[in-house]
């Protein structure tokens, strides 16, 4: 069967770890992939053809998580060994290390703009860091068990995390107070991240399913039951328009977010698939799982109907109105302190519907396994080398509000440091006196004897 112009394409893949794929992430400019493992390393591949690929080493344990920052000159990683590392992209990977988290950190995030990271931690916490101080800021405590995945909102006014205590909790920001609440009483979400407008946040569960949410209105607009086992991750196409998740089940699904249906079942790997993610641009995606391959898939959405979808957004004229996925985001200050939480059930549930994407499943089988597949959907085989990454501009300075804010904070905490040393050099005064009294005593004692 020939695929369609819609069809995802295997077009190559990548051979270098020595263990499980943990997360994987495409730079800015769609040139190279960064990748994290089970083997405690970090690897950048080139997309470019004969390309020698970088291996990072620094981490003690399984890496969990990783990101570029948006500038592209950065690489974020998070480890059991709990901590925290900012790579720079040149051929020596030096690093340097954020310690602040009392426990293994699964995942980290950069802002938009990329001036903060958010890390989530089995310690129960969610930290923010200064990226143009490159020191820790404030945590944020609500949590009553492990933290598995934080994603800071498009905006950077919000953040969002996911906990095996069954929530999914909404931060705000400036207030750096929880402002919304999500539960589920069946699994807990194993991955979290917000829709490219803001307006939605999807949840990869435990209990197979995925989710989608409106968070102006505290209700649920889709559940997907596609798959058969936990969905480990998800990554949201560019135009907001669909989804791929990756599962346990050894599958990679698409899922059209706008007709609300499964559309594609990709079966590239032998075993669980722990990390999805789509480049920038949304040609490309890739996925990495327990078979320690990296697969990169090409796309057509960008050439169909997924060109433009701000012609396809609709703009909310009245707060009454059901939400729908493609509204535009509303850029007023959001009000979610005083609402309480009410989750409805979409309309019509997505279920796996056998068709044109179950019929194509076949193209998809793991490259090592079906090597007469390789003349056809394999344009190269595994690469080892890579070209060295560019170096870009470096991040913004804060604004000035922020800064302030900072000094203020520090001096607070300076004023409490100065006051606990005053009161035990009091203390230790009044026992130095002591001291020398009680000597006093017993040398007028010695003299009256003599």
């Amino acid at each position: 069967m020939a695929s369609g112009p819609e069809d995802p394409i295997l077009e190559r893949y990548f051979k270098g770890h020595k263990a499980a794929i943990t997360s994987a992430d495409f730079s800015p400019n769609c040139k190279q992939i960064a990748t994290a493992s089970w083997d405690t390393f970090l690897m950048l591949w080139s997309l470019k053809p004969h390309a020698r690929a970088y291996r990072y080493v620094g981490h003690k344990d399984v890496v969990t998580s990783l990101q570029f920052s948006p500038q592209g000159n950065l690489l974020a990683s998070a480890s059991r060994d709990k901590t925290v590392r900012l790579w720079v992209l040149d051929r020596k990977g030096k690093s340097s290390e954020f310690k602040a988290h009392t426990a293994p950190v699964r995942s980290v995030d950069f802002s938009a703009d990329g001036q903060f990271l958010v890390t989530a931690s089995e310690d129960k916490s969610i930290k923010v860091w200064s990226m143009y101080r490159q020191r820790f800021l404030y945590s944020l405590y609500r949590h009553t068990h492990w933290v598995r995945c934080a994603k800071f909102s498009p905006d950077g006014r919000l953040i969002v995390s996911c906990s095996e205590d069954k929530t999914i909790k909404i931060w705000d920001t400036t207030s750096k107070q929880c402002v919304n609440n999500f539960s589920d009483s069946v699994g807990f979400a194993n991955f979290v991240d917000f829709s490219p407008n803001g307006t939605c946040i999807a949840s990869a569960g435990s209990d197979h399913a995925v989710r989608i949410w409106d968070i102006r209105m505290n209700r649920l607009l889709q559940h997907y039951q596609v798959h058969s086992c936990g969905v480990n991750c998800l990554s949201f196409h560019p135009s907001g328009n669909s989804l791929v998740t990756a599962s346990s089940d050894g599958t990679v699904k698409i899922l059209d977010l706008v007709e609300g249906r499964l559309i594609y079942t990709l079966q590239g790997h032998t075993g669980p698939v722990f990390t999805v993610s789509f480049s920038k641009d949304g040609e490309l995606f890739t996925s990495g799982g327990a078979d320690a391959q990296v697969l990169v898939w090409r796309t057509s959405f960008n050439q169909v109907h997924y060109r433009d979808p701000s012609k396809r957004n609709l703009k909310r004229l009245h707060l009454e109105a059901s939400p729908h996925l493609l509204d535009i985001y509303p850029r007023t200050p959001h009000g979610h302190e005083d609402k309480r939480e009410t989750i409805e059930t979409a309309d019509s549930t997505c279920r796996a519907v056998p068709g044109k994407g179950e019929d194509i499943c076949r193209y998809f089988l793991n490259p090592l396994l079906m090597p007469e597949c390789s003349s056809t959907i394999m344009k190269k085989k595994p690469e080892d080398v890579g070209d060295p990454p560019s170096e870009n501009q470096r991040s913004v300075p804060l604004a000035v509000a922020d800064a302030l804010e900072h000094i203020m904070e520090q001096l607070n905490i300076l004023t409490q440091t100065v006051s606990i040393l005053e009161q035990r050099l009091s203390l230790t005064e009044d026992k130095l006196k002591d001291c020398l009294e009680n000597q006093q005593k017993l040398f007028s004692v010695i003299q009256q004897k003599s």
